[in-house]
């Protein structure tokens, strides 16, 4: 593929690149630059994880990534997800690496690490160390956004930790390309910065769109809090579609969704239409009887949300056309989990309490 093609596959991903020049510069000088994304195993895992993620992966691979997958169990651990128990954790990430085999997500081309053996190597422990050594207690815990954490918030000891280990992972990885959501932008900074005067090197942040929860958004100005406040919420079911919720689910909760008519800013369904539908279908169809316009389609999104914002489509028809999009894209995780082990997966996980 030629270079320019696999930037812009890459900028697709990105809403945000830090910094543009040097992927440019990466790219020219490696055929495959090292991308990784990291997750905590914690819950049900939501339409933003899983196919949100499966797009963006496929879509690096494509550009000529080797991706890795870095199965966070320590690092929910230390942010006290399922009341600090590792084995539940642990049995969350496997059910996590299951949804994706049902996703699309290209698994021959995905290494997935987990953090757990890590923790067993002394080099890992070491570059934590050189991370916190030159760091503040102040700028560590501003970094606490990073697990879904208010700035100012109180944070356990175990928290302070993991912005260490998050930008140690990094290095520890060997990677050129923290794909990463944009609540994780603080640590990538931190890793930028610090990488060079470690001995190590500056990597490139990827940062991709947070998909938004189906409520109304909080009022006032764009800051990460704010971010990390309209994203999709486990501990609200509401709020987020979920890869093994139901066909009435899913219908439910769109229906039920913030969907102002002729509103395209900050309008969750439209969001699940650019970010994902389009990137599954070729056109987008709305059956709607004669008197109020008959059927419509649209081959891209911008002609659906010109249509939508010049009050052309109902905030019911693209309610109605979206859910049966998404529930066609869950179809196949939803046969996965019905036997064997994934099955079983599914039951532990759904017994398991939330905790933030």
């Amino acid at each position: 593929m030629e270079l320019t093609k696999r930037f812009d596959l890459i900028k697709e991903v990105g809403e945000e690149i830090i910094k543009e020049d040097e992927l440019k510069e990466l790219l020219k000088t490696k055929k495959n630059p090292i991308a990784y994304d990291g997750f905590e195993p914690s819950g049900k895992i939501h339409i933003a994880q899983g196919l949100l993620r499966a797009i963006n992966i496929n879509k690096m691979i494509t550009a000529g990534c080797k991706f890795k997958m870095w199965v966070a169990d320590w690092h929910a651990w230390a942010n006290n997800k399922f009341d600090g128990d590792l084995e539940k954790i642990q049995t969350c990430g496997e059910y996590f690496i299951e949804v994706w085999k049902a996703t699309g997500m290209d698994m021959t081309k995905v290494d997935f690490v987990w953090a757990n053996k890590a923790m067993r190597d002394v080099n890992y422990w070491k570059t934590v160390m050189q991370v916190a050594r030159n760091s503040t207690v102040k700028r560590i815990t501003r970094c606490g956004q990073i697990m879904g954490r208010k700035e100012g918030e109180s944070l356990q000891a175990s928290q302070i930790f993991y912005p260490c280990m998050q930008a140690a992972d990094i290095f520890y990885l060997n990677v050129d390309i923290a794909q990463l959501g944009m609540d994780q932008r603080k640590v990538n900074v931190l890793a930028r910065e610090l990488g060079p005067k470690l001995g190590f090197w500056k990597p490139i942040a990827v940062h991709h769109h947070m998909l938004m929860g189906l409520g109304q958004p909080p009022k006032g100005t764009v800051t990460t809090d704010r971010v990390i406040a309209m994203k999709m919420s486990k501990s609200n079911p509401d709020s987020a579609i979920f890869m093994t919720d139901t066909t009435e689910e899913v219908n439910r909760k769109l229906n039920k969704a913030y969907c102002p008519e002729g509103v395209i800013e900050e309008n969750p369904v439209l969001e699940y239409c650019k970010y994902i539908v389009f990137e599954k279908i070729k056109e987008f169809k709305i059956t709607r009887p004669e008197k109020f316009g008959g059927n419509i389609s649209f081959k891209d999104y911008n002609g659906l949300e010109t249509a939508f914002k010049n009050k052309k489509v109902h905030p019911m028809d693209l309610k109605t056309s979206t859910a049966r999009y998404i529930n066609e894209l869950l179809e196949p995780v939803r046969n996965h989990f019905k036997t064997g082990k994934p099955a079983k997966l599914l039951k532990q996980v759904q017994g398991f309490e939330i905790t933030k």
